[in-house]
């Protein structure tokens, strides 16, 4: 499914897009590759516990996480968002993740892992591809 066919089948309403990472600048690079199409509209959190009350108070179409972060691990944070929101497609992002963690990330409902690096036209894509089949 092309963007534009997203788009048309959501009567042009964007998609909401949480995107998780400890490090601002990933954050940055991630939201900027978002808000180039209009597509998507953007929230981002630092951490996992930020993700949990920003998940409680609203509802989104995807999440980003990463996994290795210093105050709560993606592994606890995706555990908890599924929780609440159990259809809620959740993506983790990682550079330095063990197939162990990544493993157990999809056990509590991960539905893809991309691996940083990761370029604009490819980041796009899966995130199109995601919200397109909601994962399920």
């Amino acid at each position: 499914m092309t963007a534009e066919e997203l788009l048309s089948r959501r009567d042009g309403r964007p998609l909401k897009v949480l995107i998780v990472d400890d490090e601002e600048h990933i954050r940055n690079v991630f939201r900027d590759f978002c808000l180039s199409s209009p597509l998507f509209t953007v929230t981002t959190a630092a951490g996992g516990e930020e993700a949990i009350h920003i998940v409680e108070k609203d509802d989104f179409d995807l999440v980003t996480i990463d996994l290795v972060m210093p105050e709560m691990s993606g592994i606890d944070a995706i555990e908890t968002i599924r929780r609440q929101k159990p259809h809620l497609p959740v993506v983790i992002i990682t550079g330095n993740a063990t197939e162990r963690l990544i493993s157990e990330a999809g056990r509590f409902g991960s539905c893809r892992v991309l691996r940083k690096p990761i370029g604009l036209g490819q980041f796009l894509e899966e995130l199109v591809d995601i919200a397109g089949d909601k994962c399920q």
